[in-house]
Order: C-alpha cells, then structure tokens, then sequence
C-alpha cells in the first residue's frame, strides 16, 4: 500500500498551504467560481497540446496552459470594475463554459478524448510522481514568498477594495498580478489533481476557516487542517474502496464541509440558549 501511497500523501501533506491561502483571497473578494474558471482555462490549454500530440510534462505544454490562464487573468482583472452593471461573476461563468466547451471540441478529435476528458476533471493524483511534486513544491514556496513580501498590498485589495482605492493603489494591476501568480499555481496542480479538485482544494478549505474563526491566520490554519485531513482521507478511502482518487476526495471534502456546518449550528445553538434569560 506504502509503494502506491507515499508520494500522493506527500503531496497532500506539502502542497495545500498555498491552495487555502489563495483560496481565503478568492472568497474575500467574492469571486468564487473564478478558480475553476482559472483551472478549466489552464486544462483546455492541456486540450490543445493533447490534439497536437505534445508531452503532457513537457515546458511546452505547461506554457500553452499558462497562456491560457493569464489570458483569463486579464480578462478578469478588467473586468473587476469597482461598480458595473455586469457583475464580474457573470463574466466568470460565461468563461468557464465557454473554455469547457472547447476543451470537449478540442478533445472530440483526439483518440484519447473521453479518458482525457475523465483525466481534466478529477485527475489522479494516486500517480503523481515525485518529480511532479518537487516541482510542484518550490514553484509553490516561490509563491509564498512573493506573497509575503506584498502581503500588504494583497490583503488590501483583497479585504479592503474601497482602501486600496482611497490610498491610490493601482487595483487593477494588483488584480492581474494576484490573477497571473494565481494562474501560475493553477496551472501547475490542475495537471496533478484536475479541475474539480483544484476547486476543491481552494474553496472547502477556506470557507471552513472562514465559518469557524475570524482572525486571517486562524483561518488559514483551520484551512490547513481541514485540507490535509480532506486530502489523506479521501485518498485512503479511494485506495480501500478502489474508487477514483479525485471524486473520493472531493467527496471527503464536501462531508467536512457539513460536519463543520454542523459544528457551527449547534455552537450558534448552544450560545443563544445560553444568552437566554
């Protein structure tokens, strides 16, 4: 089991950190379908080295899929007005289907289409390689640390948009900046897990910290918690019950999510009874 395990758990261990902190941003600023956008962009840039027939690991494939994902931090990026009558969502959503529905006309001409399909959607990170994850590993260090040292201006524009602006922060390049890394992070795991578990990995998380804590690092180390507990287990039940390891834990994060739900109403319960004269 250890042979077929290590590295996928090492995985799920090393690279989620990153994935919550990011995620934090994306429901601060109410965007939250934009990381799925984000990921199908980079899996139809996948698409299209799949029907020229190009090595998935190559540096090749990995800059078509980030041309394609920054293409969509641009869009995003102009697109997130400080007032407009089309709300940025819409936009989101408009391109999410639209890079959907290419990758499945690119792929209904590769041989291969409806496994790669399969493969764009809940991956399987039960064949990560260490390689992959290394590599993986130092972009996302690389990243942190980029953010770390611009966490200021970030967060504020992240937490404080009317701030950003009343203090003459250039929001829209910030945007693109915070859309170009986060394309870049995307990009680099949806080849690993896929697009539904990229999702997963930056929204589950996040609304967990959110739910139960108020302070940023209690939030982002509840995420961590929850993330390398959805991660693990889902991945031990995909193993026991021989069932495809993204589904399995996307699933497992989906039954934390109601368990912390859960947690939440009987707390928010309990306090009324108590405040109760």
């Amino acid at each position: 089991m250890w042979e077929v395990m290590f590295w996928p758990i090492v995985a799920c261990v090393l690279l989620p950190w990153l994935l919550v902190y990011l995620g934090l941003h994306v429901v601060q600023r109410g965007i939250i379908f934009i990381d799925i956008a984000m990921a199908q962009m980079a899996a139809l840039g996948i698409c299209l080295a799949v029907l020229f027939h190009l090595d998935l690991q190559s540096w090749t494939t990995f800059g078509i899929a980030l041309g394609f994902t920054l293409v969509g931090g641009a869009i995003f990026s102009v697109t997130g007005k400080r007032s407009s009558q089309i709300p940025q969502e819409a936009v989101i959503g408009i391109s999410y289907v639209v890079a959907a529905a290419a990758a499945v006309l690119l792929l209904s001409r590769a041989a291969e289409g409806d496994e790669q399909i399969k493969q764009m959607l809940v991956g399987n990170i039960l064949l990560v390689t260490p390689l992959e994850v290394w590599k993986c590993f130092a972009l996302f260090v690389a990243v942190g640390i980029m953010h770390f040292v611009f966490r200021r201006n970030f967060l504020l524009v992240s937490f404080d948009r009317d701030g950003a602006y009343r203090k003459g922060l250039r929001v829209r390049w910030w945007d693109f900046f915070f859309y170009a890394v986060f394309g870049l992070v995307v990009t680099s795991f949806v080849r690993i897990a896929g697009v539904l578990l990229v999702f997963s990995y930056l929204i589950v998380p996040a609304v967990c910290g959110i739910t139960l804590a108020r302070r940023i690092s209690h939030r982002l180390l509840i995420g961590c918690i929850v993330a390398l507990l959805g991660g693990v287990a889902g991945l031990f039940f995909s193993f026991w019950w021989d069932l495809p390891s993204g589904a399995a834990i996307v699933c497992t994060f989906g039954a934390l999510l109601i368990l912390v739900s859960l947690l939440v109403f009987c707390r928010n319960r309990f306090q009324r009874l108590d405040d109760t004269p």
